[in-house]
């Protein structure tokens, strides 16, 4: 189940480079048992102007809850408790797809692999650069905020198509098939202005600004 965390904040005047669909800045969330690690890595990603939410365990992390945001999940490999590899499919198995970038001091080919087949971004071996971590970071927000921005839009797209009759997506399918009112008046047995109708008319329900941008919906929609 989905919750929110309430993140430190930073105080620096740096201007962030990625930020959610409604403004707010990207979340980095940090599981490490590692207490001063943890706050070096609250001041790194502070000081890039990120919100940073701070957990020693993966226990603290699921009470507190899986932000519902565009955020990234920095997880060390070796936790108390459950593993990082065992955290990550518990996530999976949740539901849950926040990007995980693991860290570690006790890398190998093997486990890093693991990590990376079930999904993980990215996989840093301790000591690690800096820059590094942050351009993993970055990167995973940025994928994160833009996938989500399309869930978004996709699922607004399926809110408009839910207004069209059937006889409207029957007049689309043959639109996504490059056919013109007459043709698609003739196959369905209708008048051409009742077919550039029905057509006109879903094209404004699906909010198309051009042929094209009709026929890339409609090929999203699969209909």
């Amino acid at each position: 189940m989905l919750g929110s965390v309430v993140p430190h904040r930073s105080n620096t005047g740096h201007a962030g480079r990625s930020h959610d669909a409604d403004g707010a800045r990207s979340l980095v969330v940090v599981v490490d048992d590692d207490e001063l690690l943890r706050e070096s890595l609250h001041d790194l990603f502070a000081s890039v102007d990120l919100n940073v939410a701070m957990f020693g365990s993966a226990t603290e992390l699921l009470s507190a809850g899986i932000p519902d945001r565009a955020s990234c999940l920095v997880l060390d490999l070796r936790l108390p408790g459950s593993s990082g590899l065992e955290f990550q499919r518990q996530l999976a198995e949740m539901g849950v797809t926040i990007p995980i970038i693991f860290i570690t001091g006790h890398a190998d080919v093997h486990t890093s692999v693991r990590a990376m087949k079930a999904g993980a971004v990215d996989f840093l071996p301790k000591p690690f650069r800096d820059q590094e971590l942050l351009d993993a970071v970055m990167k995973a927000v940025e994928g994160e905020a833009s996938r989500r921005k399309q869930d978004r839009e996709m699922a607004d797209l399926r809110a408009c198509a839910e207004q069209l009759s059937p006889r409207e997506i029957e007049v689309l399918r043959a639109v996504q098939r490059g056919l013109l009112n007459k043709q698609i008046a003739f196959e369905l047995g209708i008048a051409e202005i009742t077919a550039k109708m029905h057509r006109s008319n879903a094209s404004k329900k699906l909010k198309a600004t051009s042929i094209a941008d009709l026929v890339r919906k409609i090929e999203a929609l699969k209909l």
